[in-house]
């Protein structure tokens, strides 16, 4: 099973030896962000920084910074477990489109009893501060990169709901903190979050937000998960920790909240209130520029007795994103071969900031099959972001990026084997020439077909291979050899 809130899992990995607890005191300008940077890139432990400079809180970080610890917080042995679980409930209907997905978490909500129950006590709520008591200096804030605008939280999971239908959206934004009462809410083009602060401004309305820090590893990996607008994160949170999630209303806003996190925030956007947000060293690797983004006032804080917060720090790859990406490109592989069906696996490396660049195996059954891939993802939902597309043959580890290379690199003649188009790219991408579209290109890496025009010495050449019988004679020696 998952663990139901942070500090029960913590409290494991320090069982474990897999929690590094400081007790020395750091600063979380530029000094905190460097510590987790190398521990992150050298594979190290989840870090508790216990004496932050300015606040008595202390400060979790790294905590799902390697795929080990991110699969023991959710309780899993893999992350292809999920994703065989979500493809045995849609398998035997087939359902089509993102309704059809729709249709199958709600059968799943109804079989396996995942819903999210709503308390009436919860432990985030044993602390009350609002009006003048609120101070968000209190909060260990990261200002991580030399170029940043300032201190940001960097795991504050916000909740928000469509004005008109309710629908709720849980999201993973950075936020910027611009004074003890203020923050900016980074929330991009394409999301759902920022789609419901619009309908509200057309509507002449305050939009009200709750953002949780330190909630349970399920929901906050939920919080982080592609999902369209019509489902509900906590539907998924569920799924995945198989059991209900626990939410409590909150003091000040028409929202629910988990009610096992360690802080909540809660305000109301007025419409038009915008101030200046970043820069930011993003996950791209890159700073984001400063742009006007909505300012949250923020009118009531809760919190459990000693409660602790916990962040990321985001930057150049690999971060504590990776192991969270990976689990995303596991999860949701079945719901997208209920869309594109001629995908047999896929992979989203970490060094294309995941959404960047997608390396897809087909079995390939007709001339142009990898075009009308191609075109089929650029068409499904947040995949439409992707800029690179590599279609690769069956017979092709989609994992080895060496193997994928060589293909790739190698074996393609780029004035027949590769699209070129434009379409929509990430908020964040500062590549484009221009903001929020620009160019993409598929590479068809698959072996080439007669119909596809390559006719040259009787057709595509065959791989080079072991013979079988002398590969198994050579693998039963191997010892004889002294190799």
């Amino acid at each position: 099973m998952a663990y139901d809130d942070l500090r029960s899992f913590l409290r494991a990995l320090d069982r474990e030896g897999d929690l590094r607890r400081i007790k020395a005191e750091v600063d979380p300008y530029l000094e905190i962000g460097e510590i987790v940077d190398r521990v992150n890139k050298s594979g190290g432990p989840a870090l508790l920084f216990e004496n932050v400079k300015g606040s008595a809180m202390p400060l979790a970080m790294n905590v799902y910074g390697t795929d080990r610890r991110l699969l023991k917080a959710l309780g899993l042995a893999s992350y292809d477990e999920i994703g065989e679980k979500i493809g045995g409930l849609v398998k035997p209907e087939l359902p089509h489109g993102f309704g059809g997905l729709r249709e199958a978490f709600g059968k799943l909500g109804a079989v396996a009893h995942v819903p999210p129950k709503k308390v009436k006590d919860a432990p985030v709520q044993e602390v009350v501060l609002q009006g003048d008591d609120v101070d968000l200096e209190a909060l260990p804030a990261l200002f991580t990169w030399p170029e940043d605008g300032g201190s940001f939280f960097n795991l504050g999971l916000t909740h928000t709901k469509h004005p008109e239908t309710g629908a709720r959206n849980l999201g993973l934004y950075r936020l910027q903190r611009h004074d003890r009462r203020t923050i900016g809410m980074h929330w991009q083009i394409h999301k759902d979050s920022r789609n419901h602060y619009q309908v509200a401004a057309r509507r002449g309305e305050k939009l009200p937000v709750a953002i949780a820090f330190g909630a349970p590893p399920a929901v906050t990996y939920a919080a982080t998960a592609p999902l369209p607008g019509d489902i509900d994160e906590y539907l998924l949170a569920g799924f995945v920790q198989g059991k209900r999630v626990e939410m409590v209303d909150c003091k000040t806003v028409p929202l629910q909240v988990p009610a096992n996190a360690e802080v909540v925030i809660e305000g109301w956007l007025e419409p038009g209130k915008m101030l200046p947000e970043g820069p930011f060293g993003d996950h791209t690797g890159f700073y984001t520029p400063q742009e006007p983004f909505p300012a949250l006032t923020i009118d009531c804080v809760t919190m459990r007795q000693r409660p602790l917060l916990q962040s990321i720090v985001v930057g150049r790859p690999p971060t504590e994103d990776g192991p969270l990406g990976r689990a995303t490109e596991r999860f949701f592989l079945p719901l997208l071969k209920i869309i594109i069906p001629d995908i047999v696996d896929y992979h989203l490396p970490e060094s294309g900031g995941f959404h960047n660049c997608a390396i897809v195996s087909i079995e390939k059954k007709y001339p142009k099959h990898a075009q009308k891939v191609m075109h089929a993802i650029w068409g499904a939902h947040m995949m439409s972001l992707t800029k690179l597309i590599v279609v690769v043959d069956a017979d092709c580890d989609v994992h080895d990026l060496h193997e994928v290379s060589w293909r790739a690199l190698g074996n393609t003649d780029y004035a027949r084997d590769l699209t070129v188009a434009e379409g929509p790219v990430d908020h964040l991408d500062h590549a484009s020439y221009q903001q929020f579209w620009g160019g993409k290109a598929g590479i068809d890496a698959t072996a080439k077909w007669p119909e596809e025009g390559y006719t040259r010495d009787g057709g595509w050449p065959r791989m080079v291979e072991s013979d079988p019988e002398t590969a198994d004679q050579v693998t039963r020696r191997w010892k004889e050899y002294g190799l």
